[in-house]
């Protein structure tokens, strides 16, 4: 897979990060200034200009750093900084430009301070034993997490808008992306993703075209290496694959194992983050999945979303009092008509990201077996 591929032009209007407002975005009270053309800029007009771009800095920080909740917050650091600097801006670039100029630059020293980020499959061989624990502290392990959206591959009214494709953020891209050195990432994203030019890049970074371009090329050499092709991906969902997650979705809820094994691959993987270890092979997941997730039915309700431009599903667990609480996003990955990949993040607090309740209220008397 080559990430030149993923570069799209498409709109702005998927769901935004929460921002973390006071009375102003930028201070209390809202501020003015200069906008070097006569007239005033407060945090108003600021927000008018530059909110339109924060879906897809949201995508180029996630795609950096792999953490949906980090690149929430580099994005909001991205735009405290850009509002003090504006009176410095002059329009001297475009206003995409130079926000990306900072966004980056705001996850180049985050990365100083953070560990390498991970799934389960990039620690070690796969476990066989449904009873296995790995003796590996999961919880000490920093997770690549999951990224809302996007709902569409639609194209933007402006050609320059360059934001989410399902492509550029694909969660084993994003995984792949994890495994190289901080410039190599962020030359690969820079140059494949946003079409830079080398000489933009090197300006950036503070080095030389050449030296940008010797770095591209080991990133792709990399990428070639250990993300899939698009040959081995299913782009969802037609109605084939709609069937599929139907079938997938009523077999968690009813603890159906049977159902569950006619639509795995043979060659499914199966990673649950925190968790270590991970399973590799219809068999082996089958085996987990009867021993150690299916209790009965009823016992899970699954709510559809997307997620790193694939099927997802918000996965619910209820509790010993009725209630269904958050419990899992899963993440799948299609091949051959069937469910090849099954990332299960078990962290609630991703729920918020998506836009999801922590709770679905008190289990009704049709849900000890879902039809």
């Amino acid at each position: 897979m080559t990430i030149q591929d993923t570069t799209v032009t498409c709109s702005t209007g998927d769901a935004q990060a929460p921002v973390r407002r006071g009375s102003s975005r930028y201070g209390t009270p809202p501020y003015r200034r200069e906008t070097g053309e006569g007239g005033a800029m407060d945090s108003e007009g600021f927000d008018r200009l530059t909110d339109p771009y924060r879906p897809e800095l949201l995508a180029h920080c996630y795609r950096i750093l792999g953490s949906v909740h980090d690149a929430e917050d580099l994005v909001q650091e991205t735009y405290l900084r850009a509002w003090r600097a504006y009176d410095g801006f002059g329009g001297h670039s475009s206003l995409r430009f130079w926000l990306y100029r900072i966004a980056t630059n705001v996850c180049l020293t985050a990365l100083e301070h953070r560990s390498r980020r991970f799934l389960p499959a990039g620690l070690g061989a796969p476990g066989d034993d449904p009873d296995e624990t790995s003796g590996l502290p999961g919880s000490e392990v920093e997770w690549v997490q999951p990224l809302p959206g996007p709902t569409s591959d639609s194209t933007a009214n402006d050609p320059a808008s360059i934001v989410v494709s399902r492509g550029s953020v694909r969660l084993a891209l994003v995984v792949a992306l994890q495994q190289l050195p901080p410039k190599q990432r962020v030359v690969l994203i820079l140059r494949d993703v946003l079409a830079w030019r080398a000489a933009e890049v090197a300006e950036l970074l503070d080095t030389t075209t050449t030296a940008v371009n010797s770095a591209l090329q080991r990133a792709r050499a990399h990428l070639e290496r250990v993300a899939p092709t698009e040959d081995d991906i299913t782009e969802p969902l037609d109605a084939d694959h709609q069937t599929l997650l139907d079938q997938y979705v009523r077999a968690f809820e009813n603890a159906d194992i049977d159902t569950l094994m006619r639509v795995l691959h043979n060659d499914v993987t199966l990673e649950m983050p925190p968790e270590p270890v991970w399973f590799a092979g219809r068999e082996a997941v089958g085996r987990f999945v009867a021993s150690r997730i299916f209790v009965g039915p009823g016992v899970m309700r699954l709510l559809p979303v997307t997620a790193n431009g694939q099927p997802a599903l918000a996965t619910y667990w209820r509790g010993e009092d009725g209630v269904f609480r958050a419990h899992a996003i899963q993440v799948l990955t299609m091949s051959e008509n069937r469910v090849a990949r099954m990332v299960i993040f078990r962290e609630p607090s991703l729920f918020s990201a998506f836009g999801l309740p922590r709770d679905l209220g008190v289990a009704g008397p049709h849900d000890s077996a879902r039809a």
